[in-house]
Order: structure tokens, then C-alpha cells, then sequence
């Protein structure tokens, strides 16, 4: 790029002013939940695939949440939408790892891996909490994540 085309762009210092350190920790804890993921909800079975792309696309948009939640300035409307879909995501993965959810009574994710993600979200979940008190001074009384911290 030479030179004087450089100095023409406009500088970006303050392009997230409304974010906090939170929003990262956040955001990067849900990217971990998805390399996770990933590969668990590939070994599906066939009969439960729909199930699988049902909690991808569940745990693509709660990222899309944090992203959003990042970049607000209001932030209480999007994280009472983040902490819902996060409720919905913790029992779609509980009902993965149910035996009585399928015929055979193999659940689709085994019991370590859904431990393992449960983990995750149990943590995104906190996160949640803890914003919801850095927002309020106390946890929503409508927020089902933050009344579990």
C-alpha cells in the first residue's frame, strides 16, 4: 500500500468505546464451545442429525449475541436474548445426551463430552450473570442464568 494512501484512512481508536473486557472473555468462551462442538455433534447419528445442526445453529447464535452485545451501547435487551438462547442450548445439549431420546438408548453425546460442554455453557452462564450485576448492581430477576450464580 504506498504511502499517502496510508495516511488517508481514517483512525479507529475508539471503534468499541462500549465494550468491555467481559465481551471478550465472553466471546472467546463461546468460540471455545464451538471448536468443541464441532467434531462431537459430526458423530451423531443419522436418525439425529437434525438434532446436531439444531444445536450448531443454537450455539452459532448465541456467538452472534455476544458479537452483538459487544457493539451495543444498550446492552440489557440483548443479554435477556443471549441468556434465553443459551437456556435453549443447555437443554437441546441436555436432550443430546438423554438414552431415552433415542431408540437404541445410546444417547447421542456421550456423558464426558456432554459434561464438557454443560461445563461451557455453565460458564457462559456465570458470564452472563456477572453482567447482569455489573449492569444492575443485582442479578434480573428475569435472567434464568444470572438467578443460578
Amino acid at each position: 500500500m504506498p504511502e499517502d494512501t496510508a495516511e488517508q484512512l481514517p483512525k479507529l481508536d475508539n471503534v468499541c468505546d462500549n465494550a468491555t473486557p467481559e465481551d471478550f472473555k465472553m466471546k472467546n468462551k463461546v468460540y471455545e464451545l464451538l471448536k468443541y462442538a464441532g467434531p462431537q455433534l459430526e458423530e451423531f447419528p443419522r436418525a439425529k442429525r437434525e438434532l446436531a445442526r439444531k444445536i450448531d445453529e443454537t450455539m452459532l447464535e448465541v456467538l452472534r449475541l455476544v458479537v452483538t452485545l459487544e457493539n451495543k451501547h444498550y446492552k440489557k435487551t440483548t443479554l435477556g436474548d443471549l441468556d434465553n438462547e443459551l437456556d435453549v442450548l443447555r437443554h437441546l445439549v441436555r436432550l443430546a445426551a438423554d438414552a431415552d431420546y433415542t431408540r437404541s438408548k445410546k444417547p447421542c453425546l456421550p456423558i464426558k463430552k456432554y459434561e464438557m460442554m454443560a461445563r461451557y455453557i455453565n460458564e457462559i452462564g456465570n458470564m452472563i450473570g456477572g453482567y447482569y450485576k455489573s449492569l444492575n448492581g443485582s442479578p434480573q430477576s428475569s435472567g434464568n442464568n444470572a438467578k443460578k450464580k
